[in-house]
């Protein structure tokens, strides 16, 4: 019986409809994206002041300039170690009193404006940008600033509880109805977070949102990988990652031509709704469909496949099967059998720290160039530009070189550049730039890589539970990336590049503790994962042997 991976090397392994089916569910990775890091432009923290009454009259009534104003009016640096005195207090003086003069007016209140009384911004704030954003319309700077970590803490820890349960309902009622329902509510939430009144209904709208959004992306990417052969599995699974980029890119140029958080967020959010249109565009997965017993509609999937490829379809295409289905009914997987073994329970701990750590790098650099970098649009746009190389130098070099090295050289790359980042000089922003984007992209090569190395480690009844409890540590490196961000940058602007070089630099260590799973078959049994661990040489050689030594047997 022929099963699906035969009969496309027949009708055509990435023919015209896979290619038609891949550009639509790529638009579902280009949506992606805001979602994921838009927390850099609707979470962006310009510069700011308390307001005071009566300043901006005398302001006027004198004719200062900005500059003038802000050093009359605003206190200074203050004690060090004080994170932001200037931002977060004003001068407890009455602004509107007629004694004040025009040439430092505070003169006649003391003799040295530090010995003035500094009370909080009780006033509110002051801020120095054209746009808005949910910083300065909810004001959350200074005591408050915790809360935009929050925001984007609850979007990752929706990917978190959302990743699990949708992938029960992908794997119960279908891909494409997963798909077509988390797009649906992804575009709802998207356009009510626009419109949410206060903190706390934008909270629980991202949160809603997360659950459902990274859902929504995985059964794009499951959709595609079963449509294509095996020979283009994995070129599809990292051009559809690469799609994500271009999205990082568009995001950078919509936020630059709509600069206010509100209009932002409608603008990434009601293009999703256009996703609905997979519907008449992309099938179910005939692979899901045969492991649900619906083989006649799989049947008639696999023939539109071949029609629209131009290719007959095979004799015995009324025959197709799953090829694995007797080994799923056999074995049922279990959390425990992650730990079962020492050399899977190696492994399983060295993916958990390998894929919290490429998180919180992603994630975090993304941010600290957000939150340290001169001109925010132009340092976004030069570092997505870089994972498109990134992806290159996988399909160029991973066949050669194999998994093991390109993942431990790449981590440690993103260490070494956050490392170097530490010792820039703050003049020297386009060095900073350089290093970042060269960190950028030896991250986005191990979140590619992490995804690949992971399936292949597993065995096929625990590979889909494995990937997705090891991957759950990806989005708990993203509930904690803002506040290491944000809350060490207060104390030293360094501080957070010195944790990211550690945590890159030990995972590159780490990465040299895995097999090497270049030209190997996917492992079906524990038994066959206990012996990735062996020497290279010895392990081909006994592929060999358990391949050959059936022969006799049969005669």
């Amino acid at each position: 019986m022929p099963s699906v991976d035969d009969v496309l090397e027949q009708v055509g392994e990435f023919g015209w409809f896979q290619k038609q089916a891949f550009l639509n569910l790529c638009l579902t990775s280009v949506a992606f994206a805001p979602i994921y890091v838009g927390i850099v432009f609707l979470g962006f923290t310009p510069d700011h002041r308390c307001r005071s009454p009566g300043v901006a009259e005398l302001s006027q009534r004198c004719g200062w300039s900005l500059a003038e104003e802000l050093n009359y009016t605003v206190p200074g640096l203050g004690p060090a170690g004080q994170a932001f005195p200037r931002q977060c207090r004003r001068y407890e003086v009455d602004w509107n009193q007629s004694t004040l003069g025009c040439e430092d007016p505070l003169a006649g209140l003391a003799a040295n404006s530090s010995h003035l009384p500094l009370g909080p911004c009780q006033y509110g704030w002051v801020y120095d940008t054209p746009g808005s954003s949910i910083v300065t319309e909810f004001n959350l700077v200074c005591e408050a600033a915790w809360k935009v970590d929050l925001f984007q803490s609850c979007v990752n820890v929706g990917f978190f509880v959302g990743s699990m349960g949708i992938g029960y309902i992908a794997d119960r009622f279908g891909r494409k109805l997963c798909l077509l329902a988390t797009t649906l509510i992804n575009a709802v939430l998207g356009v009510l977070t626009a419109v949410a009144p206060d903190y706390v209904s934008l909270l629980v709208f991202r949160l809603l949102q997360g659950l459902v959004s990274k859902g929504s992306w995985m059964a794009g990417y499951t959709l595609i990988t079963e449509f294509v052969g095996l020979g283009y599995r994995k070129t599809v699974a990292i051009l559809y990652q690469t799609a994500f980029s271009v999205g990082l890119v568009l995001l950078s140029g919509l936020a630059y031509a709509v600069p206010h958080w509100r209009s932002l967020q409608l603008a990434v959010s009601l293009p999703i709704f256009l996703l609905l249109l997979c519907y008449w565009f992309v099938p179910e997965s005939p692979r899901w469909l045969l492991s649900q017993k619906r083989n006649t509609q799989a049947i008639k999937i696999m023939d539109r496949i071949a029609q629209k490829n131009g290719k007959l379809p095979p004799a015995d295409l009324k025959m197709l099967s799953l090829e694995e289905e007797v080994v799923t009914e056999r074995l049922s997987p279990s959390f425990l059998d992650l730990f079962r073994t020492q050399n899977l329970r190696k492994y399983t701990f060295i993916l958990m720290y390998l894929w919290f750590t490429s998180s919180v790098l992603y994630q975090g650099l993304i941010m600290h160039v957000g939150a340290t970098g001169g001109s925010l649009y132009l340092d976004f746009l030069y570092s997505a530009l870089v994972e498109f190389p990134a992806a290159f130098v996988i399909l160029l070099i991973i066949d050669r070189f194999g998994r093991l090295y390109l993942l431990a050289g790449s981590n440690l790359l993103a260490g070494a550049a956050c490392f170097f980042m530490i010792f820039i000089s703050h003049d020297l922003h386009w060095l900073s730039i350089v290093a970042a984007c060269i960190g950028r992209m030896g991250i986005t090569i191990v979140f590619q890589m992490v995804c690949l190395v992971s399936a292949e480690l597993y065995p096929t009844f625990i590979r889909n539970l494995g990937v997705m409890v090891c991957s759950s540590l990806c989005d708990l490196g993203g509930v904690v990336a803002p506040f290491l961000v944000f809350r060490l940058t207060e104390v030293w602007r360094g501080l957070p590049l010195v944790l990211f070089a550690a945590l890159g630099l030990v995972a590159g260590g780490m990465s040299l503790l895995l097999p090497e799973t270049k030209g190997v078959a996917l492992p079906e049994t524990i038994e066959e994962v206990e012996r990735l661990g062996r020497k290279a040489k010895p392990r081909d050689n006994m592929i060999y042997l358990q391949v050959k030594m059936p022969e006799p047997a049969g005669l």
